[in-house]
């Protein structure tokens, strides 16, 4: 459990601010705010940080693979890994159930 904290540590200590700006280039697919606008693209709002810098981080070195994903990750940097993991971590995301009759 320990370690869990330690290991997100790095990830919750970044700048929202600089991964919504960075995440722009995100929008086509992933929405303005993280909701899917593409219908193969998933939905990024609320997600796990640690799960976002994994997958942004296996699309980089080649372990994870998608046309236009692996070309995108191939130009972020650690940092800017980071800093749209924190963005899209932390906005918010409201489920309301259906009122069933």
């Amino acid at each position: 459990m320990l370690a869990c904290v330690f290991l997100a540590t790095p990830v919750l200590a970044q700048d929202a601010k600089a991964g919504r700006a960075k995440a722009q280039m995100c929008a086509l697919c992933h929405g303005h705010n993280g909701i899917a606008v593409a219908v193969n693209a998933p939905n990024l709002a609320g997600e796990n940080a640690a799960y976002i810098v994994s997958q942004l981080k296996a699309f980089r070195s080649g372990k994870r693979k998608h046309e236009q994903m692996s070309i995108i990750a191939a130009g972020l940097s650690d940092t800017e890994i980071a800093n749209l993991a924190r963005w899209y971590s932390v906005i918010q995301v409201v489920a309301t159930p259906p009122v069933l009759d």
